[in-house]
């Protein structure tokens, strides 16, 4: 948890790929009279992202964005020192000069995902469960016919194991919980207490597991030999939600792969798509070491046309969408309030970046 002071020279630039919300800003201009100026540009979310217009960044101190800011441009943000980011992680600002300075508070929009994403999860298990795609095909071609080569499998009793318990993994959780399955959690330090446990980042009311109390086991570690003891605990589902730092970049590979293999483990990732060894992962649905896979993301990405991943047995894939949602930048927007009342207020921030470990 961190906070900054407040300043009554504020100037708050929103950087985002939505047009300008001059009810929202009247409503920020009100309850902030400290803040002098709001400034809008919509800016797009895109690889490389645009420079932002220079005639806007005089004088900036909070600033509101998704991707980067350029190297150049960043050292036209001398002013500023608190840094809202739109998504939910910083893997594209890590050596950004505005992240690695001290000064700057850089918070995420953890907790802004949990619902649609946990859905896209759930949603995709049940469709290859239960075999939707199979009959779907059937039915472009104008058939009925029961397919009795078809195991359905339903969820109670099973054990959904989520590596990296953050905001979208305790929704995962949740939705897991209510199918009748039991949750296995992973994260990176020890969580073994029940204060240690809760849920510090902005939830969807009525969302996620804010007191931790749905994993009926917690596994922690940063060593390979942690993360492999977590696979072995006979997991049929196993779900990606973990940020992407030099210690989580192909946390799944061959040997991983293979410990999954005894229960032949169903995978979906909607983290990053390098955390997963793509190689590993084809070998893995081509020999049928695991039962199939749900990818939002991939490595690379995009995947080209014609990619061997997009024809391999039991895989289903999108384009990095299970974050859409109409109520997306409304959140953004709520995290962003709170904010800047604990600027206000002089209390501290939520979702404050941890800089050693980017998340």
């Amino acid at each position: 948890m961190g906070s900054v002071a407040t300043d009554a020279n504020d100037i708050l630039l929103m950087a985002v790929p939505l047009p300008r919300d001059d009810k929202w800003i009247a409503k920020i201009a009100a309850s902030h009279p400290a803040i002098k100026e709001i400034r809008w540009v919509q800016r797009e979310w895109k690889v490389p992202p645009d420079p932002l217009p220079e005639n806007i960044l005089d004088g900036v101190t909070l600033l509101c964005t998704g991707m980067p800011v350029g190297g150049e441009q960043a050292g036209l943000l001398k002013s500023v020192r608190y840094v809202q980011l739109i998504s939910a992680g910083a893997d594209k600002w890590i050596g950004n000069p505005l992240y690695k300075s001290p000064e700057v508070t850089f918070c995420t929009s953890n907790g802004t995902h949990p619902p649609q994403i946990a859905e896209w999860v759930i949603g995709t298990w049940l469709m290859m469960g239960h075999h939707f795609l199979k009959y779907s095909e059937q039915q472009k071609q104008v058939k009925w016919s029961r397919l009795p080569e078809l195991q359905v499998q339903d969820s109670p009793g099973l054990r959904m194991g989520i590596l990296g318990y953050g905001a979208i993994g305790r929704q995962c959780a949740r939705l897991g919980q209510a199918l009748g399955m039991e949750v296995y959690a992973y994260t990176r330090s020890e969580k073994s207490t029940p204060e240690s446990r809760k849920d510090d980042s902005y939830c969807v009311p009525g969302t996620g597991d804010p007191d931790g109390l749905i994993p009926k086991k917690w596994f922690h570690g940063a060593s390979k030999e942690a993360v492999n003891s977590f696979l072995s605990q006979d997991l049929d589902l196993l779900v990606l939600s973990l940020p992407l730092t030099e210690a989580s970049k192909y946390i799944l590979g061959p040997e991983q792969f293979e410990i999954l293999s005894k229960k032949k483990t169903f995978v979906s990732n909607i983290a990053r798509g390098q955390h997963i060894d793509t190689d590993a992962l084809l070998e893995a649905l081509q020999t049928g070491k695991i039962r199939g896979a749900a990818l939002d993301v991939t490595d690379p990405e995009p995947l080209p046309d014609g990619h061997p991943l997009f024809t391999a047995p039991n895989v289903f894939i999108t384009p990095h969408v299970s974050w859409k949602t109409p109520h997306y930048f409304e959140r953004v927007q709520a995290i962003i309030e709170k904010n800047l009342d604990a600027l206000r207020d002089g209390t501290p921030f939520i979702n404050v970046m941890n800089k050693e470990h980017h998340y």
